[in-house]
């Protein structure tokens, strides 16, 4: 067990220092061009450890066509470079398909044939260099058809290029934050706000931090949860103040839907965002796509704004 520790604080060590190399980039779900027709394909340096950046210029608008462009790029290398593809030869690559803002990598069975520390270089070079394309906000991989897997054996869902950050001073620092986040009650028709103290990673987001909360529910004796307990995260990043939460299709139906009004999960949510992490407004999608609608009644192709409508009093 302490081993299998040991490895994987390696592995998140290395993912922490992947962009050492000086690529500074803004939080959020796409990486943005410096120009139009400009996109930063991500290589391997020459000792093979550190993802590095390598302008690209293409005329190529249609973004299928610019996808596939951008994979050749990601598999060959310029000759001038002093570097190495991130996506190792030996990988079966069998193509993609979009769907919405997601693009689906179709590896073979070699793909999980790969080290840890390699796999996370592979992963992240795909998700920072698909994620410029436009329309295009989460890459997921496949292998042998099925969905790669994480350290802990489930799957790893929707990727985005903000999920590798550029650069953490120490995985193992902590701190205590407090969290004001709103529940309901057993009516299940207002929100009412616990204050609770949480000790957490210093890397953690404060929107992940908001969200994976929530989903634990309610300290308190007298509110109830929002948010079905067994619903899975798959990815969030903010930009411009504006938070992206994808879910998986458990929000719309795990834990029975819960007895609360259609719009309490939905300003649970918002709402503790704004409080804790001075977001402005939240999109929500489920598996990737917005079009969807929340109990066949609020479309979640939309921003939503805190409301303070839906707070009761003490």
């Amino acid at each position: 067990m302490e081993k299998r520790r040991i490895g994987l604080l390696a592995v998140i060590l290395l993912a922490a220092v992947l962009f050492a190399a000086g690529c500074r980039r803004n939080e959020g779900q796409q990486i943005q061009t410096a120009e139009e027709g400009v996109y930063q394909i991500y290589y391997l340096d020459a000792s093979g450890t550190v993802l590095t950046p390598n302008e690209y210029r293409t005329e190529t608008t249609d973004t299928d066509q610019l996808i596939e462009e951008l994979m050749e790029q990601l598999r060959t290398v310029p000759k001038d470079l002093d570097s190495q593809s991130a996506v190792p030869d030996r990988l079966d690559y069998r193509g993609f398909h979009r769907e919405e803002m997601v693009v689906y990598l179709n590896f073979g069975d070699s793909y999980n044939s790969m080290r840890d520390d390699q796999e996370i270089l592979c992963r992240a070079a795909l998700a920072r260099t698909l994620t410029q394309a436009p329309e295009v906000n989460y890459i997921s991989i496949l292998a042998g058809e099925q969905p790669i897997l994480d350290a802990k054996g489930q799957p790893v869902g929707m990727i985005s290029g903000s999920d590798f950050v550029d650069s953490i001073g120490d995985v193992n620092a902590f701190e205590r934050t407090a969290l004001t986040l709103y529940f309901t009650d057993e009516e299940g028709e207002l929100l009412y706000p616990e204050t609770r103290e949480v000790v957490h990673n210093v890397n953690t987001s404060m929107a992940q931090l908001v969200i994976e909360e929530l989903i634990r529910g309610p300290e308190t004796f007298r509110l109830c949860p929002t948010v079905p307990a067994d619903t899975r995260l798959l990815n969030v990043s903010v930009n411009d103040n504006v938070c992206y939460v994808n879910f998986d299709e458990t929000f719309l139906t795990g834990s029975g839907s819960l007895a609360v009004a259609d719009y309490i999960p939905i300003y649970s949510i918002v709402n503790s965002l704004a409080e804790a992490a001075g977001i402005s407004r939240v999109q929500f999608s489920i598996n990737g796509s917005a079009n969807v609608r929340f109990r066949d009644s609020i479309s979640l192709d939309t921003q939503f704004e805190r409301n303070l409508d839906y707070i009761g009093g003490e």
